[in-house]
Protein backbone atom coordinates (compact mmCIF):
# COMPACT_ATOMS: atom_id res chain seq x y z
CA UNK A 1 0.00 0.00 0.00
CA UNK A 2 0.99 3.66 -1.02
CA UNK A 3 2.56 5.57 2.24
CA UNK A 4 1.03 9.46 2.04
CA UNK A 5 3.89 11.45 0.94
CA UNK A 6 4.90 14.12 3.74
CA UNK A 7 4.13 17.38 0.74
CA UNK A 8 0.44 15.99 1.20
CA UNK A 9 0.48 15.64 4.83
CA UNK A 10 2.07 19.39 5.15
CA UNK A 11 -0.64 20.83 3.06
CA UNK A 12 -3.25 18.66 5.13
CA UNK A 13 -1.84 20.21 7.89
CA UNK A 14 -2.03 23.83 6.92
CA UNK A 15 -5.18 23.40 5.56
CA UNK A 16 -6.26 22.09 9.02
CA UNK A 17 -4.10 25.13 11.16
CA UNK A 18 -6.39 27.54 8.28
CA UNK A 19 -9.95 26.14 8.72
CA UNK A 20 -9.46 26.16 12.20
CA UNK A 21 -8.27 29.75 12.32
CA UNK A 22 -12.07 30.80 10.64
CA UNK A 23 -13.74 28.84 13.32
CA UNK A 24 -15.24 31.67 15.52
CA UNK A 25 -14.12 31.82 18.72
CA UNK A 26 -16.38 30.89 21.55
CA UNK A 27 -17.19 33.94 24.06
CA UNK A 28 -16.84 33.70 27.53
CA UNK A 29 -19.89 33.50 29.90
CA UNK A 30 -19.70 36.65 30.79
CA UNK A 31 -19.35 38.41 27.47
CA UNK A 32 -22.44 36.00 26.19
CA UNK A 33 -24.37 37.28 29.37
CA UNK A 34 -24.02 40.78 28.52
CA UNK A 35 -24.43 40.86 24.84
CA UNK A 36 -27.98 38.73 25.61
CA UNK A 37 -29.12 41.53 27.77
CA UNK A 38 -28.02 44.22 25.03
CA UNK A 39 -29.53 42.37 22.51
CA UNK A 40 -32.40 42.33 24.20
CA UNK A 41 -32.94 45.79 25.08
CA UNK A 42 -32.17 46.90 21.66
CA UNK A 43 -34.97 44.68 20.11
CA UNK A 44 -36.96 45.63 22.45
CA UNK A 45 -36.30 49.37 22.26
CA UNK A 46 -36.53 48.72 18.81
CA UNK A 47 -39.86 47.42 18.69
CA UNK A 48 -40.98 49.88 20.83
CA UNK A 49 -39.88 52.68 18.77
CA UNK A 50 -41.37 51.14 15.70
CA UNK A 51 -44.58 50.90 17.48
CA UNK A 52 -44.62 54.57 18.70
CA UNK A 53 -43.50 56.00 15.06
CA UNK A 54 -45.95 54.22 13.37
CA UNK A 55 -48.38 55.44 16.00
CA UNK A 56 -47.86 59.52 15.93
CA UNK A 57 -46.71 59.06 11.85
CA UNK A 58 -50.71 57.54 11.79
CA UNK A 59 -51.75 60.42 14.15
CA UNK A 60 -49.95 63.30 12.84
CA UNK A 61 -50.20 62.53 9.08
CA UNK A 62 -54.08 61.72 9.77
CA UNK A 63 -54.78 64.91 11.67
CA UNK A 64 -52.83 67.24 8.68
CA UNK A 65 -55.10 64.95 6.00
CA UNK A 66 -58.33 65.62 7.74
CA UNK A 67 -57.59 69.49 8.90
CA UNK A 68 -56.31 70.10 4.83
CA UNK A 69 -59.37 68.15 3.38
CA UNK A 70 -62.01 69.68 5.70
CA UNK A 71 -60.30 73.44 4.43
CA UNK A 72 -59.88 72.44 0.62
CA UNK A 73 -63.79 71.69 0.73
CA UNK A 74 -64.48 75.47 2.07
CA UNK A 75 -62.02 76.75 -0.29
CA UNK A 76 -63.47 74.62 -3.58
CA UNK A 77 -66.90 75.79 -2.53
CA UNK A 78 -66.11 79.67 -2.47
CA UNK A 79 -64.67 79.05 -5.88
CA UNK A 80 -67.34 77.16 -7.56
CA UNK A 81 -69.32 79.87 -6.11
CA UNK A 82 -67.66 82.99 -8.12
CA UNK A 83 -67.74 80.49 -11.04
CA UNK A 84 -71.24 80.24 -10.75
CA UNK A 85 -71.68 83.97 -10.21
CA UNK A 86 -69.45 85.72 -12.50
CA UNK A 87 -68.46 85.17 -16.19
CA UNK A 88 -67.10 81.58 -17.46
CA UNK A 89 -63.38 81.95 -16.84
CA UNK A 90 -61.68 81.13 -13.56
CA UNK A 91 -59.68 84.04 -12.74
CA UNK A 92 -62.09 85.44 -10.33
CA UNK A 93 -62.57 82.39 -8.76
CA UNK A 94 -58.70 82.48 -8.18
CA UNK A 95 -59.02 86.37 -6.90
CA UNK A 96 -61.32 85.55 -4.50
CA UNK A 97 -59.26 82.34 -3.28
CA UNK A 98 -55.59 84.86 -3.05
CA UNK A 99 -57.91 87.21 -0.88
CA UNK A 100 -58.47 84.75 1.51
CA UNK A 101 -54.37 83.22 1.39
CA UNK A 102 -55.29 80.81 -0.59
CA UNK A 103 -51.93 80.23 -3.13
CA UNK A 104 -51.67 76.72 -3.88
CA UNK A 105 -54.77 75.89 -5.92
CA UNK A 106 -54.98 74.52 -9.59
CA UNK A 107 -58.76 74.60 -11.43
CA UNK A 108 -59.81 73.04 -14.09
CA UNK A 109 -62.85 75.03 -15.82
CA UNK A 110 -64.39 74.07 -18.86
CA UNK A 111 -61.21 71.58 -19.81
CA UNK A 112 -58.83 75.51 -19.29
CA UNK A 113 -56.69 74.99 -16.47
CA UNK A 114 -55.85 78.10 -14.02
CA UNK A 115 -52.89 77.93 -11.49
CA UNK A 116 -52.40 80.27 -8.50
CA UNK A 117 -48.31 80.05 -8.92
CA UNK A 118 -46.13 78.09 -11.69
CA UNK A 119 -45.02 75.80 -8.91
CA UNK A 120 -48.23 74.35 -8.35
CA UNK A 121 -49.46 73.36 -11.90
CA UNK A 122 -51.41 70.61 -13.62
CA UNK A 123 -48.21 69.46 -14.80
CA UNK A 124 -47.56 68.73 -11.19
CA UNK A 125 -50.96 66.85 -10.59
CA UNK A 126 -50.74 62.83 -10.90
CA UNK A 127 -52.67 61.79 -14.23
CA UNK A 128 -54.50 59.12 -12.25
CA UNK A 129 -55.65 61.60 -9.58
CA UNK A 130 -56.74 64.04 -12.22
CA UNK A 131 -58.91 61.18 -14.23
CA UNK A 132 -60.42 60.48 -10.87
CA UNK A 133 -61.76 63.79 -10.13
CA UNK A 134 -62.11 65.10 -13.04
CA UNK A 135 -63.78 62.10 -15.48
CA UNK A 136 -65.08 60.08 -12.81
CA UNK A 137 -66.40 63.48 -11.14
CA UNK A 138 -64.86 61.85 -7.66
CA UNK A 139 -63.32 63.67 -5.42
CA UNK A 140 -59.76 61.99 -4.24
CA UNK A 141 -56.35 62.84 -2.48
CA UNK A 142 -52.88 61.74 -2.85
CA UNK A 143 -49.13 62.43 -1.82
CA UNK A 144 -46.64 63.67 -3.86
CA UNK A 145 -43.29 64.73 -4.27
CA UNK A 146 -42.65 68.57 -5.19
CA UNK A 147 -38.69 70.04 -5.43
CA UNK A 148 -37.80 67.07 -2.92
CA UNK A 149 -41.05 67.86 -0.35
CA UNK A 150 -43.85 66.00 0.18
CA UNK A 151 -47.29 67.45 -0.71
CA UNK A 152 -50.72 66.75 -0.14
CA UNK A 153 -52.50 66.99 -3.54
CA UNK A 154 -56.80 67.06 -2.81
CA UNK A 155 -59.23 66.71 -5.64
CA UNK A 156 -62.30 68.11 -5.42
CA UNK A 157 -64.96 67.61 -8.53
CA UNK A 158 -66.82 70.79 -9.82
CA UNK A 159 -70.46 70.69 -9.77
CA UNK A 160 -71.07 73.82 -11.83
CA UNK A 161 -69.46 72.42 -14.46
CA UNK A 162 -66.88 69.77 -15.93
CA UNK A 163 -63.91 70.10 -14.31
CA UNK A 164 -62.10 70.46 -10.71
CA UNK A 165 -60.59 71.63 -7.65
CA UNK A 166 -56.84 71.07 -6.69
CA UNK A 167 -55.45 72.06 -3.77
CA UNK A 168 -51.84 71.95 -2.71
CA UNK A 169 -51.12 71.19 1.13
CA UNK A 170 -47.91 71.23 2.00
CA UNK A 171 -46.39 68.08 4.45
CA UNK A 172 -43.39 70.05 5.37
CA UNK A 173 -44.72 71.10 9.46
CA UNK A 174 -46.10 66.90 9.66
CA UNK A 175 -42.40 65.96 8.64
CA UNK A 176 -40.45 68.02 10.59
CA UNK A 177 -42.35 67.23 13.55
CA UNK A 178 -42.19 62.95 12.56
CA UNK A 179 -38.09 63.36 12.13
CA UNK A 180 -38.29 65.03 15.59
CA UNK A 181 -40.01 62.03 16.75
CA UNK A 182 -37.54 59.54 15.10
CA UNK A 183 -34.34 61.17 16.63
CA UNK A 184 -36.25 61.08 19.95
CA UNK A 185 -37.09 57.62 19.55
CA UNK A 186 -33.67 56.86 18.31
CA UNK A 187 -31.89 58.17 21.47
CA UNK A 188 -34.68 56.93 23.17
CA UNK A 189 -33.35 53.11 22.08
CA UNK A 190 -29.99 54.10 22.55
CA UNK A 191 -30.40 54.77 26.38
CA UNK A 192 -32.24 51.59 26.88
CA UNK A 193 -29.80 49.64 24.88
CA UNK A 194 -26.86 51.24 26.82
CA UNK A 195 -28.79 50.20 30.11
CA UNK A 196 -29.42 47.21 29.09
CA UNK A 197 -25.51 46.65 28.43
CA UNK A 198 -24.76 48.05 31.97
CA UNK A 199 -27.51 45.99 33.26
CA UNK A 200 -26.44 43.03 32.13
CA UNK A 201 -22.35 43.69 33.13
CA UNK A 202 -23.99 43.62 36.68
CA UNK A 203 -26.16 40.49 36.24
CA UNK A 204 -22.81 38.83 34.47
CA UNK A 205 -20.74 40.16 37.57
CA UNK A 206 -23.45 38.47 39.95
CA UNK A 207 -23.42 35.17 37.59
CA UNK A 208 -20.23 34.28 37.13
CA UNK A 209 -18.81 35.27 41.01
CA UNK A 210 -19.97 32.20 42.05
CA UNK A 211 -17.49 30.68 39.20
CA UNK A 212 -14.74 33.00 40.27
CA UNK A 213 -14.51 31.68 44.09
CA UNK A 214 -15.08 28.07 42.33
CA UNK A 215 -11.91 28.81 40.10
CA UNK A 216 -9.82 30.38 43.10
CA UNK A 217 -10.65 27.44 45.14
CA UNK A 218 -9.57 25.04 42.40
CA UNK A 219 -6.17 26.83 42.05
CA UNK A 220 -5.73 26.98 45.70
CA UNK A 221 -6.28 22.94 45.62
CA UNK A 222 -3.90 23.05 42.82
CA UNK A 223 -1.35 24.42 45.04
CA UNK A 224 -1.64 22.23 47.48
CA UNK A 225 -4.37 23.41 50.23
CA UNK A 226 -7.02 20.36 50.02
CA UNK A 227 -8.68 21.80 52.79
CA UNK A 228 -10.13 24.45 50.52
CA UNK A 229 -13.62 24.50 50.47
CA UNK A 230 -16.80 26.35 48.99
CA UNK A 231 -18.96 28.54 51.04
CA UNK A 232 -22.21 27.05 51.78
CA UNK A 233 -25.06 29.48 49.72
CA UNK A 234 -28.52 29.35 50.04
CA UNK A 235 -29.19 29.32 46.80
CA UNK A 236 -30.95 26.21 45.65
CA UNK A 237 -28.87 25.79 42.38
CA UNK A 238 -24.92 27.70 43.77
CA UNK A 239 -25.99 24.81 46.83
CA UNK A 240 -25.77 21.79 44.67
CA UNK A 241 -22.82 23.32 42.85
CA UNK A 242 -20.92 23.87 46.47
CA UNK A 243 -22.08 20.55 47.56
CA UNK A 244 -20.62 18.86 45.40
CA UNK A 245 -17.28 20.79 44.80
CA UNK A 246 -16.92 20.11 48.77
CA UNK A 247 -17.53 16.52 48.70
CA UNK A 248 -15.32 16.28 45.49
CA UNK A 249 -12.29 18.05 47.34
CA UNK A 250 -13.15 16.05 50.66
CA UNK A 251 -12.75 12.39 48.94
CA UNK A 252 -9.34 13.96 47.62
CA UNK A 253 -8.23 15.12 50.33
CA UNK A 254 -8.99 11.71 51.72
CA UNK A 255 -7.25 10.17 49.10
CA UNK A 256 -3.89 12.40 49.10
CA UNK A 257 -3.77 11.46 52.68
CA UNK A 258 -4.33 7.78 52.43
CA UNK A 259 -1.53 8.03 49.29
CA UNK A 260 0.69 10.02 51.68
CA UNK A 261 0.36 7.75 54.80
CA UNK A 262 0.90 5.01 52.50
CA UNK A 263 3.96 5.89 51.02
CA UNK A 264 5.62 7.47 54.64
CA UNK A 265 4.34 4.27 56.35
CA UNK A 266 5.64 1.47 53.90
CA UNK A 267 9.28 4.02 53.78
CA UNK A 268 9.87 4.07 57.43
CA UNK A 269 8.82 -0.07 57.42
CA UNK A 270 11.20 -0.64 54.95
CA UNK A 271 14.04 1.18 56.39
CA UNK A 272 14.99 -1.03 59.43
CA UNK A 273 15.08 -4.30 57.01
CA UNK A 274 17.38 -2.25 54.36
CA UNK A 275 19.68 -0.75 57.09
CA UNK A 276 20.27 -4.49 58.29
CA UNK A 277 20.66 -5.29 54.37
CA UNK A 278 22.90 -2.41 54.40
CA UNK A 279 24.91 -3.08 57.08
CA UNK A 280 25.71 -6.78 55.71
CA UNK A 281 26.41 -5.48 52.56
CA UNK A 282 28.98 -3.60 54.50
CA UNK A 283 30.30 -6.70 56.03
CA UNK A 284 30.40 -8.46 53.08
CA UNK A 285 32.50 -5.76 51.42
CA UNK A 286 34.67 -5.55 53.57
CA UNK A 287 35.75 -9.14 52.54
CA UNK A 288 35.48 -9.06 49.01
CA UNK A 289 38.79 -9.47 48.25
CA UNK A 290 38.29 -13.18 50.05
CA UNK A 291 35.50 -13.65 46.87
CA UNK A 292 35.58 -15.60 44.26
CA UNK A 293 35.19 -13.14 40.94
CA UNK A 294 31.77 -14.20 40.29
CA UNK A 295 31.07 -13.82 43.95
CA UNK A 296 32.45 -9.94 43.73
CA UNK A 297 30.74 -8.91 40.61
CA UNK A 298 27.60 -10.14 42.18
CA UNK A 299 28.31 -7.85 45.39
CA UNK A 300 28.72 -5.30 43.49
CA UNK A 301 25.50 -5.25 41.91
CA UNK A 302 24.28 -6.01 45.23
CA UNK A 303 25.80 -2.63 46.95
CA UNK A 304 24.82 -0.61 43.86
CA UNK A 305 20.85 -1.65 44.41
CA UNK A 306 21.24 -1.04 47.77
CA UNK A 307 22.53 1.98 47.60
CA UNK A 308 19.68 3.04 44.82
CA UNK A 309 17.31 1.48 47.29
CA UNK A 310 18.69 3.83 50.23
CA UNK A 311 18.08 6.91 47.85
CA UNK A 312 14.77 5.87 46.59
CA UNK A 313 13.70 5.31 50.57
CA UNK A 314 15.47 8.69 51.71
CA UNK A 315 13.17 10.40 48.39
CA UNK A 316 9.87 9.01 49.33
CA UNK A 317 10.13 10.11 52.89
CA UNK A 318 11.46 13.66 52.24
CA UNK A 319 8.00 13.80 49.80
CA UNK A 320 5.62 11.92 52.35
CA UNK A 321 7.06 15.23 54.71
CA UNK A 322 5.83 17.82 51.76
CA UNK A 323 2.60 16.01 51.35
CA UNK A 324 2.04 15.97 55.19
CA UNK A 325 3.05 19.60 55.43
CA UNK A 326 5.91 18.65 58.06
CA UNK A 327 8.52 20.32 56.37
CA UNK A 328 10.43 22.90 58.52
CA UNK A 329 13.15 25.15 57.25
CA UNK A 330 16.03 26.40 59.56
CA UNK A 331 17.24 29.47 57.39
CA UNK A 332 20.56 30.84 57.42
CA UNK A 333 22.29 33.23 55.81
CA UNK A 334 24.41 32.11 52.89
CA UNK A 335 26.74 33.26 50.61
CA UNK A 336 25.89 31.64 47.33
CA UNK A 337 28.78 31.37 45.36
CA UNK A 338 30.26 29.92 48.54
CA UNK A 339 27.70 28.30 49.74
CA UNK A 340 27.34 26.21 45.68
CA UNK A 341 31.06 25.25 45.49
CA UNK A 342 30.63 23.52 49.29
CA UNK A 343 28.02 21.55 47.96
CA UNK A 344 29.93 20.82 44.94
CA UNK A 345 32.56 19.38 46.90
CA UNK A 346 30.07 17.01 48.72
CA UNK A 347 27.97 15.71 46.03
CA UNK A 348 28.70 13.23 43.89
CA UNK A 349 30.87 14.59 41.38
CA UNK A 350 32.34 17.16 43.38
CA UNK A 351 34.78 17.81 40.33
CA UNK A 352 31.82 19.81 38.38
CA UNK A 353 33.23 22.70 37.18
CA UNK A 354 31.59 25.97 39.13
CA UNK A 355 31.58 29.60 37.19
CA UNK A 356 30.37 31.88 39.30
CA UNK A 357 30.03 35.85 37.47
CA UNK A 358 31.83 38.76 39.63
CA UNK A 359 28.37 39.98 41.03
CA UNK A 360 27.38 36.66 42.41
CA UNK A 361 30.42 36.77 44.51
CA UNK A 362 28.49 39.09 46.72
CA UNK A 363 24.82 37.90 46.85
CA UNK A 364 23.67 36.34 49.98
CA UNK A 365 20.39 33.75 49.85
CA UNK A 366 18.60 32.68 53.02
CA UNK A 367 17.66 29.05 52.84
CA UNK A 368 17.71 25.99 54.69
CA UNK A 369 21.74 24.63 54.11
CA UNK A 370 21.08 21.03 53.80
CA UNK A 371 18.14 21.08 51.64
CA UNK A 372 19.79 23.67 49.12
CA UNK A 373 22.50 21.40 49.09
CA UNK A 374 19.93 18.04 48.15
CA UNK A 375 18.89 20.40 45.35
CA UNK A 376 22.41 21.21 44.13
CA UNK A 377 22.97 17.74 44.56
CA UNK A 378 20.07 16.02 42.10
CA UNK A 379 20.29 18.32 40.03
CA UNK A 380 24.54 17.73 38.87
CA UNK A 381 22.88 14.19 39.43
CA UNK A 382 20.23 14.24 36.91
CA UNK A 383 23.04 16.17 34.72
CA UNK A 384 25.09 13.13 35.26
CA UNK A 385 22.61 10.68 34.37
CA UNK A 386 21.12 12.11 31.77
CA UNK A 387 23.22 14.94 30.65
CA UNK A 388 25.98 12.74 28.82
CA UNK A 389 28.77 13.58 30.72
CA UNK A 390 30.24 15.73 33.58
CA UNK A 391 27.81 19.31 33.52
CA UNK A 392 29.07 22.50 34.54
CA UNK A 393 27.00 24.99 37.25
CA UNK A 394 27.41 29.02 36.43
CA UNK A 395 25.83 31.30 39.22
CA UNK A 396 24.62 34.76 38.34
CA UNK A 397 22.09 37.48 38.70
CA UNK A 398 19.48 37.90 36.16
CA UNK A 399 19.23 41.49 36.46
CA UNK A 400 21.78 44.20 34.89
CA UNK A 401 24.64 45.94 36.57
CA UNK A 402 23.20 48.78 38.26
CA UNK A 403 19.94 47.87 38.57
CA UNK A 404 18.38 46.79 42.08
CA UNK A 405 19.07 42.50 43.07
CA UNK A 406 15.78 40.88 43.35
CA UNK A 407 16.88 37.12 42.53
CA UNK A 408 20.46 34.76 41.96
CA UNK A 409 20.14 32.38 39.53
CA UNK A 410 21.81 28.93 39.89
CA UNK A 411 21.99 27.11 36.51
CA UNK A 412 23.10 23.65 35.55
CA UNK A 413 24.29 23.28 32.11
CA UNK A 414 24.46 19.70 30.42
CA UNK A 415 25.23 18.33 27.06
CA UNK A 416 22.72 15.53 26.55
CA UNK A 417 20.02 15.88 23.95
CA UNK A 418 17.50 18.58 25.63
CA UNK A 419 14.36 18.53 26.82
CA UNK A 420 11.65 19.25 24.09
CA UNK A 421 9.49 22.34 25.21
CA UNK A 422 6.26 19.97 25.62
CA UNK A 423 7.83 17.72 27.93
CA UNK A 424 9.51 20.94 30.11
CA UNK A 425 6.58 20.43 33.19
CA UNK A 426 6.60 16.80 33.32
CA UNK A 427 10.10 16.64 34.16
CA UNK A 428 9.18 18.28 37.43
CA UNK A 429 6.35 15.28 38.44
CA UNK A 430 6.83 12.71 40.42
CA UNK A 431 8.14 9.33 38.60
CA UNK A 432 8.21 11.27 35.68
CA UNK A 433 10.79 9.13 33.83
CA UNK A 434 8.64 7.34 31.12
CA UNK A 435 9.12 9.67 27.57
CA UNK A 436 11.59 12.24 28.56
CA UNK A 437 13.83 9.56 30.07
CA UNK A 438 13.39 7.25 26.88
CA UNK A 439 15.11 10.39 24.79
CA UNK A 440 17.69 11.69 27.41
CA UNK A 441 19.41 8.04 28.05
CA UNK A 442 19.38 5.44 30.53
CA UNK A 443 18.77 5.75 34.09
CA UNK A 444 18.24 3.74 37.40
CA UNK A 445 16.82 6.59 38.92
CA UNK A 446 13.10 6.96 40.39
CA UNK A 447 12.39 10.07 38.95
CA UNK A 448 11.72 11.87 41.96
CA UNK A 449 15.06 13.90 42.11
CA UNK A 450 13.69 16.83 39.68
CA UNK A 451 10.25 16.76 41.89
CA UNK A 452 12.77 17.04 45.57
CA UNK A 453 14.18 20.14 43.46
CA UNK A 454 11.06 21.48 42.71
CA UNK A 455 9.35 21.36 45.94
CA UNK A 456 12.32 22.88 47.44
CA UNK A 457 12.89 25.41 45.79
CA UNK A 458 8.99 25.96 46.10
CA UNK A 459 9.21 26.27 49.71
CA UNK A 460 11.66 28.45 49.33
CA UNK A 461 10.11 31.03 47.42
CA UNK A 462 11.89 30.25 44.29
CA UNK A 463 11.18 28.07 41.28
CA UNK A 464 13.06 26.26 38.87
CA UNK A 465 12.58 25.17 35.15
CA UNK A 466 14.58 24.07 31.90
CA UNK A 467 15.64 25.70 29.06
CA UNK A 468 17.64 25.18 25.87
CA UNK A 469 21.03 26.38 26.89
CA UNK A 470 21.78 29.98 25.43
CA UNK A 471 25.08 28.93 24.02
CA UNK A 472 23.09 27.21 21.25
CA UNK A 473 24.83 24.17 21.88
CA UNK A 474 22.84 20.69 22.79
CA UNK A 475 21.63 20.13 25.99
CA UNK A 476 19.29 20.95 28.82
CA UNK A 477 20.29 23.99 31.25
CA UNK A 478 18.14 24.00 34.65
CA UNK A 479 17.65 26.91 36.42
CA UNK A 480 17.08 27.18 39.95
CA UNK A 481 15.88 31.04 41.10
CA UNK A 482 16.04 32.32 44.71
CA UNK A 483 15.51 35.63 46.41
CA UNK A 484 18.79 37.09 46.84
CA UNK A 485 20.03 40.16 48.46
CA UNK A 486 23.79 42.08 47.57
CA UNK A 487 25.97 42.80 50.63
CA UNK A 488 29.42 44.16 51.12
CA UNK A 489 31.90 42.03 52.52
Amino acid sequence: MTEPSPALDSRWQRFTQWWEGLQPRRLSLRVRILLMFALGALLLSGFLAAAAYSFARSSVVNQRDKAGIQQAYRNAQAAQNDLRLNDPSAQAAMDRLQSLGVSTVAINYRGNWSASTAKYTTDVIPISLQQRVIAEATPARMITTIDGAPVLVIGIPLTVAEGGYFEFVLLDDASSTLNSVRLSLLFAGFITTLAGALLGTLVASRAVRPLGDAAQAAKAIAGGRLDTRLEPTDDPDLRVLANAFNDMVAALQARVERDARFASDVSHELRSPLMTLAASVEVMHSRREEMPERAQSALDLLVADVSRFQGLVEDLLEISRFDAGAIRLNLDELMVAEFVRQAVAVSSAPTTRVIVSDRAEHIAILGDRRRLARVVANLIDNARAHGGGDATIIVGAPDGEGEPLAHVWIAVEDHGPGVPPEERLLVFERFARGAVAGRRSSSDGAGLGLALVDEHARIHGGRVWVEDRPDGEPGARFVLELAADEVDR
